[in-house]
């Protein structure tokens, strides 16, 4: 049998500091969809590849630090 492999769940600390105003609907709803409603608000998100797609859609927008 094969073994499961334990991953440690990374975190990471996204913070949105430049508006959605006038942006792509599509990057509004991405910053929505990772809980950011406010600027300079702070989330902790899990290291997912998904997670990490979102964020590249809106690296302008927010900044990335590892929590």
């Amino acid at each position: 049998m094969a073994k499961k492999v334990e991953q440690q769940n990374k975190k990471l600390c996204v913070t949105l500091v430049k508006s959605t105003a006038g942006r792509l609907v599509k990057q509004q709803r991405t910053v929505q969809a990772l809980g950011l409603k406010k600027l300079h608000q702070s989330v902790t998100v899990d290291d997912t590849p998904a997670m990490r797609g979102m964020i590249n859609v809106v690296s302008h927008l927010v900044t990335v630090t590892e929590a």
